[in-house]
């Protein structure tokens, strides 16, 4: 079968590389444009590209799929091409009416949620966000909406409870070559069996805001903790913005303590607005590298009451 792959971040390398090394002929590749980075603004390539270029693919990285001449080249270019079918996963471009009737088998996207939950932009964060115990991967015939198609392959996993949004995505970003894969293969043998979704059991989750990091102490304790698992937090200590990577729930109490107070200084554990505890596990202060709070606590020292204070992210 001939391929179109169009992914862009490195969630999509795992797809990328299952197909590389399958029997089908990978035709093409398409990805995001290379952006500029650090202090000299050197152009850096996505993932994508990068792993395509180690296997002799060729790249495209039109600016827009729907409009303007590079829609129209990217249009000429798969017309000559005329794959079987194009995998996008993690592209982060719409695909207009035009590509998506082009191949024969249509287009398969590959998305990390348990759809229909968890459409959109940003599934793994808002999974963690919202503590849920359980996600996956679901390949889908993709159509006009947005993450709408009939669903193809699902696959869940278990979510550790102090399971931090990296751990997941590398996971999901494994477990996404392997339903691609399967999605292959049972399309090959003629075994797909397209199951339409409940559009009533959907949710949305849209790109991630910076000010959603904010940690807000007189919240739970566990929304503050799954927004450290989610998006990380961040906070403010005496008077530098600290960056919390990831944490877990704590028991005790600490009646006379406020929320936002240190009540354990050898652990860096913090009061919560209903009560509860939340232990700080790996941080970076302002100014210092990201470590593991013992290293941390080492040069920085607490005392029990100190008041951690809220940011704007």
């Amino acid at each position: 079968m001939k391929i179109v792959f169009m992914g862009t971040p490195e969630f999509a390398v795992p797809c990328l590389r299952a197909l590389a090394e399958s029997p089908h002929e990978l035709a093409a590749v398409f990805t995001q444009p290379d952006k500029p980075k650090g202090r000299g603004y050197k152009l850096i390539p996505t993932p994508v590209k990068a792993a395509a270029l180690e296997y002799g693919l060729p790249v495209y990285q039109p600016l827009s799929l729907r409009k303007g001449d590079d829609a129209a080249e990217a249009k000429r270019i798969l017309d000559g091409i005329s794959p079987d079918l194009i995998v996008v996963t993690a592209y982060g471009q719409i695909l207009p009416k035009e590509i998506l009737e082009l191949p024969k088998y249509g287009c398969i996207n590959i998305h990390a949620s348990l759809l229909p939950k968890y459409r959109g932009a940003a599934p793994i964060n808002h999974c963690l966000l919202n503590g849920e115990t359980e996600t996956g991967v679901t390949s889908m015939q993709m159509s006009e909406g947005l993450d709408t198609g009939d669903m193809l392959v699902k696959r869940s996993t278990k979510i550790g409870v102090n399971e931090c949004y990296q751990e997941l995505y590398g996971r999901l970003s494994a477990m996404g070559g392997e339903v691609l894969m399967e999605t292959l293969e049972k399309l090959g043998r003629g075994e797909l069996v397209p199951e339409p979704q409940d559009d009533s059991q959907s949710c949305y989750s849209p790109m991630i805001r910076k000010e959603m990091s904010a940690l807000d102490f007189t919240k739970p304790a566990r929304e503050i903790h799954n927004t450290v698992r989610g998006v990380t937090g961040f906070t403010t200590l005496g008077g530098k913005r600290l960056k919390i990577f990831s944490s877990e729930l704590t028991d005790g109490t600490a009646p006379e303590l406020p929320a936002g107070s240190v009540t354990d200084p050898a652990r860096f554990t913090v009061k919560c607005g209903d009560g509860a505890l939340i232990s700080f596990c790996e941080v970076q202060l302002e100014g210092s590298k990201r470590m593991k709070t013992e290293d941390f606590l080492r040069g920085r020292k607490l005392t029990k009451g100190e008041i951690l204070g809220n940011t704007e992210g």
